[in-house]
């Protein structure tokens, strides 16, 4: 954790911090715009935001977006807050909610974590019932084949649509999938009212990409989801939960434990 606080004391990169909280997925163009800084210095700065993982990138083409990566954060959240009093971390604290509690006005999520396992069993926490049944509430029936429907078992209720289809599956490195129907059942199992119902089955469906990287002793996992519409609700949601879901996944195959429900 040491590379998080010698970014974050510097406030030039609270700079940029703020400026991709404020609208995520920007090029180092628009960084620059929006900040009275040459660009080799927003470079450097980006480059060092980065090395410690509050800043992950995606290739659009030929362009690179910059996304804010709150896993540093949260993983100190998590495993440290509680060792001090709240006075000495409200500003930590307060930066958490930042990253994380903010609505997204980008249309993708993008979140970036290292978990001390191997590509293997990366790989079957993502794929295998027994696994994702423990950190995320969630099974899949599905043979993992490109092109293959995928059945969603989310926190009991079933969901079955001829929509929902595995986009790629290259074992061990990448994995894609379509995002699951919005039904009734799902919509009582979550206690949302018929209005949320309606806006969130009205959307065009998303997806979601797993990257899997190996960078020395720990795996490189970013996480994708992105296809939403301008406003969408459901990007919003989500940005709330896969924080919490990959958080759980990195502990249960670090500790073998995911973490608690009160988490």
């Amino acid at each position: 954790m040491d590379e998080v606080f010698k970014a974050l004391a510097d406030p030039s990169r609270r700079a940029l911090l703020d400026s991709l909280n404020a609208r995520n997925g920007q090029t180092l163009r628009e960084l620059c715009a929006g900040l009275e800084m040459a660009r080799q210095s927003v470079s450097k700065h980006l480059a060092v935001l980065e090395e410690a993982g509050l800043v992950t990138t995606v290739r659009r083409g030929r362009e690179k977006l910059h996304y804010l990566n709150a896993a540093p954060v949260h993983e100190i959240a998590h495993r440290w807050i509680s060792r001090y009093d709240r006075a000495r971390v409200q500003a930590l604290a307060d930066l958490k909610l930042a990253l994380e509690e903010t609505p997204m006005d980008a249309p993708t999520f993008v979140y970036t974590t290292y978990i001390r396992t191997t590509p293997q069993k990366l790989w079957q926490a993502l794929t295998e019932p027994a696994f994702t049944r423990r950190y995320w509430a969630t099974a899949f029936s599905t043979d993992w084949s490109v092109g293959s429907p995928m059945t969603w078992d989310n926190h009991g209720v079933v969901i079955d649509d001829p929509q929902q289809v595995v986009l790629e599956a290259e074992p061990y490195s990448r994995l894609s999938y379509t995002w699951h129907a919005v039904t009734a059942e799902l919509a009582e199992r979550f206690g949302w009212d018929e209005q949320l119902l309606a806006r969130l089955s009205g959307e065009a469906r998303s997806k979601v990409t797993f990257t899997i990287e190996e960078a020395g002793q720990v795996v490189k996992l970013t996480v994708v989801h992105d296809g939403f519409e301008p406003g969408s609700g459901l990007a919003e949601m989500v940005s709330y939960g896969w924080p919490n879901v990959v958080a759980s996944l990195k502990t249960l195959l670090e500790t073998g434990e995911p973490l608690p429900d009160d988490a």
